[in-house]
């Protein structure tokens, strides 16, 4: 299997070059399993978060990540979007966001009352793995915004392809996509 090699800010990391359906290639980042990547990227996140009040991020590869950022920046809670209405989501807000990269349709994006209420009035940092086509980002920005909360900084471990063109982003390195 060919492998993207890419430096995190000083942690070194081979990516797996996956085909996705529509017929190009990304280089796979994964953070679930992996506790040292996670931590290393979390506290360099956190480095540049330093002035948001409170972190969101979607569901489920940015959790382990968020949670890093969060107790790096002293605060006990994060808000989650989740990707399926739970049954203790029946007073939170919902928003439709259109298909990213690796998921290939459109998708909802759900919060809590809790995250909501968590995120009102409040510099919001947005944090997640990759960023893309920027559809997943667009999605929290909007649930950020019906919230009420301020969306002051939006970080990720990785821009993937044209993403890293973008100068309302921070993140720690770069990946091509692959055609």
């Amino acid at each position: 299997m060919k492998v993207y090699p890419v430096d995190l800010d000083g942690f070194h990391a081979e990516l797996p070059i996956l085909t996705l359906p529509s017929g190009i290639g990304i280089a796979f980042f994964n953070l679930h399993g992996d506790s040292e990547m996670t931590e290393h990227c979390g506290k360099k996140l956190a480095e540049k978060l330093q002035d948001c009040e409170v972190i969101i991020t979607a569901e489920s590869k940015g959790l382990q990540l968020a949670h890093c950022v969060a107790r790096e920046l002293g605060q006990r809670y994060y808000a989650v979007a989740r990707k399926s209405k739970k049954l203790y989501m029946q007073d939170g807000i919902e928003i439709t966001i259109e298909s990213s990269i690796t998921t290939g349709t459109p998708q909802k994006l759900y919060l809590s009352r809790h995250d909501t209420d968590l995120i009102k009035g409040k510099k919001v940092g947005i944090v997640d793995d990759v960023v893309s086509t920027g559809a997943s980002l667009d999605g929290l920005e909007a649930l950020v915004e019906k919230a009420g909360g301020i969306i002051h900084k939006k970080a990720f471990v990785l821009a993937e392809g044209d993403a890293a063109k973008r100068e309302d982003v921070i993140f720690l390195a770069t990946i091509p996509i692959f055609k």
